[in-house]
């Protein structure tokens, strides 16, 4: 079989394609409008102000924020992750967390171990990628600040207990931050049901807006205890030389990605208008197929959960002969289906499913705009190549 398509299933990485209303928002703004936010009175730069808060009121509803303040724009998962654990955590704290997180968060408390000496216990998980939320209670001390464990894991797919382990976190007076990189725009969610104090996610993934945009939910009373990461120019309180404390300018210093936002409003009205039940829903579905075309072929082992229960469009493979990277490598060329083989950044996730020293899985990710034929196709093409091996 020759490459005639392109068949993207990196979704988990960032979504592709994205609603046509992403493109035509942020052409728009770089042809048309491009003011700063907060930063004039001018036409345009009401405009702009006028966006930034119609898009913090979609995250919110979205997310089911308390109010608009409570939603915090960054530029990344990566940035909201760094604001919450440089913002929450002082010298001597203890910290507890999981050995399946994203360097996004492995790497922050890494430096603050070394800078801070601040204390980290991390959790092991099963074989399937989840995490025992008891552990988490034995591990909780007197000085346990903060508990951070992703969601789902962006590895195996697999979902996380969160509501029990915030519950633990909140008992013992620690706060409990959630990495939702895979959920947000995945799965419905309502912080306001979820014992959660802080949430990060990207914009660039399940809420289908471009990269260069991120957001962190704090609970309302978190803001007290939770520092500037960094700190400039608001558009606010321009005599004084100290931070603001309001929400959310304390934590949005510099002129924001204006032309990306433009863009995340719009996905994020896509979203709303179709409903994240719809994209679970559509998810669930590709995901089933998929799990249920590659259970039948030979030498192809499915990392993770196998079936579709407790697990996000997030699928981990291994083939007997084939590095992950080679068998990227063909899908790609020969039949136009885009994935990513590796570590994926979380090599601790890898070291629990056995594929750390094997150089990782290939992952497939379905999204919102891919199709029953999409999958049909990915199952035809590896049973052609595990045939001919």
């Amino acid at each position: 079989m020759s490459r005639t398509t392109r068949i993207y299933l990196d979704n988990a990485a960032t979504s592709f394609p994205k609603p046509v209303a992403v493109y035509t928002a942020i052409d728009t703004y770089n042809r048309k409008i491009g003011a700063p936010a907060d930063r004039g009175t001018y036409h345009q730069a009401v405009e702009v102000h006028a966006m930034i808060q119609r898009c913090r009121k979609r995250a919110s509803e979205i997310l089911g924020a308390e109010t608009t303040e409570q939603i915090v724009f960054t530029f990344n998962a990566t940035d909201s992750l760094n604001l919450a654990l440089h913002g929450i955590i002082n010298p001597g704290d203890h910290v507890v967390t999981s050995v399946l997180e994203h360097n996004s968060i492995r790497r922050p408390l890494r430096e603050l171990r070394e800078r801070l000496h601040v204390e980290v216990t991390c959790i092991d998980a099963d074989e399937s990628g989840l995490v025992d939320a008891n552990s988490i209670r034995a591990a909780i001390k007197p000085n346990t600040k903060l508990v951070a464990l992703i969601h789902a894991s962006n590895v195996t797919g697999t979902i996380q207990p969160i509501v029990d382990v915030g519950r633990i976190a909140n008992e013992s007076g620690a706060l409990f931050l959630v990495d939702a990189a895979q959920t947000v725009g995945h799965v419905p969610i309502n912080v306001r049901d979820l014992p959660v104090d802080l949430l990060a996610c990207a914009g660039h993934k399940g809420l289908l807006g471009p990269l260069g945009t991120g957001l962190l939910y704090v609970r309302p009373g978190v803001e007290h205890r939770l520092k500037s990461f960094r700190q400039g120019g608001t558009g606010s309180q321009s005599e004084d030389d100290h931070q603001p404390e309001k929400l959310p300018e304390k934590y949005e210093s510099g002129n924001h990605n204006v032309s990306a936002l433009y863009g995340l409003e719009a996905g994020l009205a896509f979203l709303q208008e179709r409903g994240i039940e719809w994209v679970h829903q559509h998810e669930q579905q590709l995901t089933a197929a998929l799990l249920d075309g590659l259970e039948g072929i030979s030498g192809l082992n499915i990392l993770g959960p196998q079936s579709n229960d407790g697990r996000v469009g997030v699928v981990s493979i291994a083939v007997d002969g084939f590095e992950p990277q080679i068998l990227a490598t063909i899908l790609d060329e020969q039949f136009g289906i885009q994935t990513r083989a590796g570590l994926h950044c979380a090599p601790g996730t890898h070291k629990c499913i056995g594929t750390l020293n094997s150089g990782g899985t290939v992952r497939f990710s379905p999204g919102a705009f891919n199709t029953r034929e999409d999958i049909d196709a990915t199952i035809h093409a590896l049973q052609e190549i595990t045939s001919s091996n």
